[in-house]
């Protein structure tokens, strides 16, 4: 069985054998994720990060405090590359909508706007505003593979625009776009029991402000990734090789020490 909806600005594909009803579950976790982690809804958690001020001490889903846990652990290993923090300047960049009529706070590369504390509160520590776009999709993906499994599906593939888990004892085949031609494929791969998340600046990249911007950042210095290449990342999680493609691509190291700890593997085309 095999279907697809739009969801977190992509279309997410989902194959499974067993009962469909699994499917339309796993839909609906995605769904969740969606509503709980989105930018640009006012009524998300993410969002009432952003709105809250300092000191103030906020109870979130379980989901979106994990993403947020996970984030703050990337971040640390990665050394600022990857970060959640960098929501400012996307919106100065129009690649996010501005919250309102609120001014972009300044961005910090080191700063830490919010500390996850015991489970499920969240302390906001400094202005600034957060998007999990680079690792909610993939926390998303992870969640429907686990919804699916637990309704009894041996064999299964969740791809959210790129950002895929396969599971059970089965091949699935996987094309990898060229980053110089994305209409072309740059490399093609076998997934079993594992996950794959590709990052590139070619659809994204573009003309803003006199300079060329992308919705990639760099989270030591909040300047735009355009590298002409693409990163994918295979890791037994999706929200772990969705997170580590921005670290591999932010520093060029298909052998950066973060994917060696997450038992992840790299490679750049």
């Amino acid at each position: 069985m095999r279907r697809a909806q739009p969801w977190l600005g992509t279309l997410v594909d989902i194959t499974a054998d067993g009962d469909p009803q699994a499917i339309t579950q796993a839909f609906a976790e995605i769904a969740l994720v969606h509503r709980l982690m989105s930018f640009h809804d006012a009524a998300s958690d993410i969002s009432r990060l952003n709105r809250a001020a300092p000191g103030e001490l906020l109870e979130l889903h379980p989901h979106t405090w994990r993403v947020l846990q996970l984030a703050a652990r990337m971040t640390e290993l990665s050394h600022g590359l990857f970060n959640i923090a960098c929501a400012p300047r996307l919106v100065d960049w129009q690649c996010l909508p501005r919250p309102g009529a609120a001014e972009s706070p300044p961005y910090q590369p080191a700063l830490a706007v919010y500390r996850c504390e015991q489970s499920p509160m969240a302390c906001k520590l400094a202005p600034g505003w957060v998007d999990v776009g680079g690792i909610a999709k993939g926390y998303a993906v992870d969640l429907a593979v686990e919804s699916l499994q637990r309704a009894g599906a041996a064999s299964g593939c969740v791809n959210a625009g790129g950002d895929l888990r396969a599971f059970g004892e089965r091949d699935w085949p996987v094309a990898v776009r060229d980053p110089q031609a994305p209409q072309r494929v740059g490399a093609r791969l076998v997934l079993r029991n594992e996950a794959l998340a590709t990052s590139a600046s070619y659809f994204s990249a573009r003309r803003h402000g006199g300079r060329q911007v992308s919705a990639l950042v760099d989270g030591r210095s909040g300047e735009p990734l355009v590298t002409p290449a693409s990163v994918s990342v295979r890791a037994p999680r999706c929200d772990i090789a969705d997170a580590l493609t921005k670290v591999v691509l932010a520093s060029g190291d298909a052998r950066h020490p973060a994917l060696a700890g997450l038992h992840a593997a790299a490679f750049i085309i």
